[in-house]
């Protein structure tokens, strides 16, 4: 689940993002402020949009992203089941994580592309990296499938030339980081760094 919220570029609305899949036709339903989204195929619900959102929500210090808290997650809920419409149950386990290479191999079908294995505490990822120094042995830092980097861009599952990829090896550049560098490559952390632990940035 993603929530953002800009009112200088979009008004006063709450987004809410509750798919990480590409949908192609959208139905909505509107409820008093809220504008529930489906998926019109397949009834599944991709999301809401709650107008008038600084009538429900304290949103002055908010410009994009929220990062989901237990707190503001309750806010949520507590709108939608007053205007009759039922809770969300979400994952709020941290998408950007420390991860360990454990295998690299070679892409198939594509000569600057390696297929990692990656553990990322609570379970291991197929990755596809077009980074030239990702290697196994590493620590480095995986943004999951739900993540939204720095540039909004949300991390979805993906296949790249027919292999699987399930999240994203991150470099310094992509997380903003104060005085990343230029040149390609993703971000090698130090060996202290535990497998699995929330990477803040």
């Amino acid at each position: 689940m993603n929530v953002f919220y800009n009112k200088e570029g979009v008004g006063d609305t709450l987004l809410i993002s509750l798919l990480s899949e590409n949908v192609s036709e959208l139905k909505y339903e509107k409820q008093n402020d809220i504008v529930k989204i489906l998926d019109d195929q397949s009834n599944t619900l991709v999301g809401y949009n709650i107008f008038h959102a600084s009538k429900y929500f304290q949103l002055d210090n908010y410009n994009g992203p929220i990062d989901l808290t237990e707190g503001f997650l309750n806010d949520i809920n507590h709108v939608l089941t007053e205007n009759g419409l039922e809770a969300l149950e979400v994952d709020l386990s941290p998408k950007f994580v420390v991860g360990f290479v454990e295998e690299k191999a070679k892409h198939p079908n594509a000569d600057k592309l390696s297929i990692c294995l990656v553990d990322v505490g609570t379970e291991k990822l197929q990755i596809v990296c077009g980074a030239p120094n990702v290697d196994a042995g590493q620590k480095v830092v995986v943004a999951k499938v739900g993540a939204v980097m720095p540039s909004g861009l949300v991390i979805k599952p993906a296949e790249l030339r027919g292999v699987p990829s399930k999240g994203m090896i991150c470099s310094a550049r992509e997380l903003e980081l104060p005085n990343a560098p230029q040149e390609k490559g993703i971000l090698v952390l130090e060996e202290h760094y535990p497998v699995g632990t929330e990477f803040k940035f």
